[in-house]
């Protein structure tokens, strides 16, 4: 038995969807809390099996980990006391990576296992460890894990092949009390990783740069634990916003940010959508019928983001015309193309290029979720068919949005979960 959604879809929605706080903002934070001693306060962290998962991870490593409020967490850094990320607790997420960059920062030592996650990528994480040599540390990889030591960390000049966001993330944690100047150049620069340089910075970090493609950090001996609370989740905000072009612009969206989205938004704009951010809140004003398409390309930020485009493509198939997506990102980001066209989509993909011909409307049927963003993608086309819709193994969007069925039934959904054999 599995986790599933069963929809019936066709119903008016209308009202405000609220942004809960970033999950990819929130991860490394909370990764970062290894780097320094002390009593870690974050605010914001989203309700996902994500968090749980690393919160475990982070006591099998000796934190003390305790929820203090609804979106709240007390972490207790009084020293790691197992130099070990095991294989059970890694596979279930990719991010489980990214306590080696702090591990390294705190005790020069750190065997991680490879991870795992979302199908949707080799996603090699070469980059993290080059930029870990690059630091003066030497890198193993035996039976499954990488182990990576330092006598000391010296700052270095490290030159990323690709501005990958999760070795970005990796280097500055490891770098920030490294002996000397790291200069950190072709870096990604997803929003994300600027608050999780402000968090660092908070606890008394030394970052130049922030935002833009080369990051110069200073070495400290030591940081200070601090109170912080997470950004909002654009990639949510995003889907909501598209979700709300659907039907015609009748939810607003609070918690948004145009800066964080900006290409995204860019795009919608082309289609005829009109968005306005006022106070964290955007309203968004279109008619379903008269959308044009588009030809989209997802690019490292600030282009358009790979996470947004399986929720754009759920909007495209209803938008009369062709349209492309071209992904440059993640090579299997199209895995939701087939469960769309059961669902009465006309998408055929052309090399790294999904073809979107508009179709007047989905048909109900029984569809799987084969990621996270996927998973958001056939929860909005359900909603928008008439009939009833299931969808399964919704656990991967249970690892993106935070309480996502009792947010739609606030606006009219009619949503419920439920267990189905497989």
């Amino acid at each position: 038995m599995v986790g599933a959604f069963k929809i019936k879809g066709g119903k008016e929605l209308k009202g405000t969807l609220e942004v809960s706080g970033a999950k990819n903002a929130a991860l490394p934070i909370i990764t970062a809390t290894l780097i320094e001693k002390g009593t870690h306060i974050l605010h914001n962290v989203p309700n996902l099996r994500d968090i749980v998962t690393l919160m475990k991870l982070l006591e099998s490593l000796g934190m003390e980990t305790e929820k203090i409020g609804p979106n709240s967490y007390k972490i207790v850094n009084n020293g790691i006391t197992n130099l070990v990320a095991e294989y059970d607790l890694v596979k279930k997420m990719r991010a489980s990576f990214l306590v080696m960059g702090p591990m390294l920062a705190h005790s020069k030592e750190a065997k991680v296992s490879l991870p795992g996650g979302c199908a949707i990528g080799s996603r090699p994480v070469d980059l993290h460890l080059k930029g870990f040599e690059g630091l003066g540390a030497k890198v193993e990889i035996t039976h499954g894990y990488v182990e990576v030591k330092a006598e000391k960390l010296v700052g270095g000049n490290i030159i990323l092949d690709f501005p990958s966001v999760g070795a970005t993330e990796n280097i500055i944690m490891a770098a920030v009390k490294a002996e000397g100047v790291t200069t950190l150049e072709n870096v990604a620069r997803e929003p994300e990783i600027d608050d999780l340089c402000f968090y660092l910075v908070a606890m008394g970090a030394k970052i130049e740069g922030i935002g833009s493609g080369k990051l110069v950090i200073t070495g400290v001996e030591k940081l200070t634990a601090v109170e912080y609370s997470i950004m909002p989740d654009r990639i949510e905000a995003g889907t909501y916003i598209v979700l709300s072009a659907m039907f015609n612009g009748a939810i607003k969206v609070k918690g948004a940010t145009r800066d964080h989205i900006a290409s995204f938004i860019s795009k919608l704009e082309e289609m005829g959508i009109k968005i306005e951010f006022n106070d964290g809140i955007a309203t968004i004003e279109c008619q379903l019928k008269d959308l044009k398409p588009v030809a989209i390309k997802t690019a490292p930020h600030p282009g358009f983001a790979t996470d947004l485009q399986a929720q754009t493509m759920a909007l495209l198939s209803l938008v009369e015309g062709t349209s492309e997506i071209k992904e440059t990102i993640f090579e299997n980001r199209f895995m939701l193309v087939p469960e769309l066209n059961r669902m009465g989509a006309n998408i055929h993909i052309d090399d790294h290029t999904a073809i979107i011909k508009g179709v007047e409307e989905y048909s109900s049927t029984e569809v799987m979720a084969s990621d996270l963003r996927a998973g958001a993608a056939l929860v909005m086309a359900a909603l928008k068919v008439k009939g009833e819709t299931t969808v399964t193994r919704i656990y991967h969007v249970d690892r993106g949005y935070e309480e996502i069925e009792k947010k739609l039934r606030g606006i009219g959904a009619d949503i419920e979960r439920i267990k189905v054999e497989m």
